[in-house]
């Protein structure tokens, strides 16, 4: 998922000369371990049995991110090296998302010690202490001072998976405190916000609704009576960003100072990233889905959106059709979830030095992200 909310904020720190003294630290609020049998509620609640369908192409698609992406310190954001930019993360730097969503994938496979060594070099890459850096330079070695919530909820989501998967409490303690942690900053009295920066004490006004992981939010707010009016809230505040039957989908963000919605184009990814999080508490809306599955036949997916439901940006990504998949699976529809799925590894290749990559071979052009959230796609349903 692109990070222009947050790499435009980056650019302005740096250029800045002053930066915030030292504050004591924030009173964590309590936060109640749940249960390893309400672990269940982060799961892909879907009849689809995803370890039948598509297997040598899941299978060849692991073997190029493990031969070609992954590193000790975590994956590159794309295979080709290309010249460093401040104001996002390019080539062989790192991404915290790409760590979550390997961290995820690893849980949900049962992969037991290579999750334990990946979670812990995680930490050693990204960690800040009450939150994960979106961002790390392997060449410098430099953590950026600024998170992005959603990447810090993947993370914690990966470790209730794992534990859940694997019937133990090995990782729920430390769950329950990251959220506590990141809770202080990014989500106090149940404002989510897309980032905090550690170094200027400032976080965001904004919370784009494509961060608001509503399972994993479910899943930690349902233990206290105030959580559950956090949840309630956080959940009104997407449904009432929806634009319409006519056009689907939700505004970009929220601005919780001004209670205003975005009225920026859509980004694709982050759009059905939303529907993601809706259907996987059963929130998706009828009109919604159908929508999905006229782009998917008639393989209309666009990158970008006015939220009128023009077309801005008539590229078409792989990561975008895997998303499609995500919420048909969590839909329980099969048919278009294997439709969506064939789109994803129309663009895999078949042969050769880059087999199993989704990505242009002759430019070396292989993103983590569209490779990873087509692994999600892949692994998201039962196996």
């Amino acid at each position: 998922m692109k990070k222009n909310k947050i790499t435009t904020y980056i650019v302005l720190v740096l250029l800045s000369v002053g930066i915030a003294g030292c504050k004591k630290s924030a009173v964590l609020p309590k936060q109640p371990v749940p249960t390893i049998e309400s672990g269940a509620k982060v799961l892909q609640n879907s009849t689809i049995n995803v370890g039948s369908q598509f297997k040598t192409q899941r299978q060849n698609l692991v073997k190029f991110i493990q031969n070609n992406l992954l590193k000790k310190q975590g994956i590159y954001t794309n295979y080709r090296r290309t010249k460093y930019q401040a104001s996002h993360a390019t080539g062989h730097e790192m991404l915290s998302e790409s760590s979550g969503m390997w961290l995820e994938y690893l849980a949900r496979s049962g992969k037991k010690k290579e999750f334990s060594q990946f979670y812990q070099q995680t930490k050693k890459t990204f960690d800040l202490g009450d939150q994960f850096s979106y961002r790390y330079n392997p060449q410098t070695k430099r953590k950026y001072p600024v998170n992005a919530t959603l990447d810090d909820l993947r993370i914690i989501k990966a470790l209730v998976v794992f534990d859940t998967i694997n019937h133990t409490e090995k990782y729920q303690k430390e769950a329950s405190e990251r959220f506590a942690k990141l809770s202080v900053n990014c989500i106090k009295n149940g404002q989510l916000v897309d980032f905090y920066d550690q170094r200027s004490k400032q976080g965001s006004t904004q919370g784009s609704l494509a961060y608001f992981d509503l399972q994993t939010l479910k899943y930690f707010e349902d233990q206290t009576k105030q959580g559950k009016k956090e949840y309630q809230k956080q959940l009104r505040v997407i449904q009432d960003g929806y634009q319409g039957d006519v056009f689907p989908l939700y505004a970009a963000s929220y601005n919780w100072k001004t209670e205003q919605y975005s009225t920026a184009d859509l980004n694709t990814s982050e759009a059905l990233e939303t529907l993601v999080h809706l259907a996987q508490v059963g929130k998706l809306k009828e009109a919604s889905r159908q929508w999905l599955i006229q782009q998917i036949e008639h393989k209309t997916l666009y990158n970008a959106y006015s939220i009128n439901g023009t077309v801005q940006d008539n590229g078409q990504s792989p990561a975008n059709y895997a998303l499609a998949a995500m919420v048909f699976a969590a839909s329980d529809d099969n048919v278009n979830y294997k439709r969506a799925m064939q789109l994803v590894w129309n663009g895999q290749l078949q042969n050769g030095k880059y087999e199993g990559g989704i990505g242009e071979s002759k430019l070396q052009d292989f993103y983590s992200y569209n490779n990873l959230v087509a692994l999600q796609a892949a692994t998201c349903g039962n196996y």
